[in-house]
């Protein structure tokens, strides 16, 4: 069985939402503009690029990223790696010819089918609503958190608010910055 592996940018109160500077959110570029870049604290992602053998999106994350990625030097890994999209509104028409084979999933049942099968690591970015789902159903297996010393109020959240059992974790990695940024790799206790 594939590992699926959550990876976010975080600020304390758990918000994910435009941490690059996406439009439309009151805090957007957070990750940037308001604590001082150490490369160090980056290393994480690069690494995840090494060890990922595919990439799985939601609708609003592949949209987001699709136009940009695929020219940029930083995740110029990524651009060969296989993309899986999960969305029940996207066609075929809709996804961008310039950065490798996607292939568009309707649910998150077809996610777990996709665990099943042979290969490394599966890396899910940005996607909070696909995280939620995937969390609920238990397909998630790791997280890769780059928590950021901000609280920023309203915003998308890594964390789905389903009532549900509790979920263990256990601390695989960690690392703090001067910077204030904290580094915490979790294995999901299954």
């Amino acid at each position: 069985m594939r590992t699926l592996i959550s990876t976010a940018f975080i600020s304390l109160d758990g918000v994910v939402e435009a941490p690059g500077g996406e439009p439309g959110y009151r805090n957007a570029g957070w990750t940037f503009k308001d604590v001082e870049f150490l490369p160090e604290a980056f290393e994480i992602k690069g690494r995840e690029q090494k060890e990922a053998t595919a990439i799985l999106l939601g609708r609003v994350s592949y949209q987001a990223f699709s136009p940009v990625w695929p020219d940029m030097e930083e995740f110029a890994d990524y651009k060969t790696m296989p993309k899986y999209v999960v969305s029940t509104t996207l066609t075929d028409a809709d996804l961008v010819s310039n950065w490798g084979e996607t292939t568009i999933l309707r649910s998150i049942d077809q996610v777990a089918a996709l665990k099943e099968t042979d290969g490394g690591p599966i890396i899910v970015h940005g996607s909070a609503s696909l995280n939620h789902s995937l969390s609920d159903a238990g397909l998630i297996d790791r997280y890769h958190l780059l928590v950021f010393p901000l609280l920023l109020g309203a915003g998308k959240r890594l964390f789905s608010t389903t009532d549900k059992d509790t979920q263990k974790l256990k601390l695989v990695e960690h690392a703090a910055y001067a910077n204030g940024l904290q580094k915490q790799v979790f294995d999901v206790v299954h």
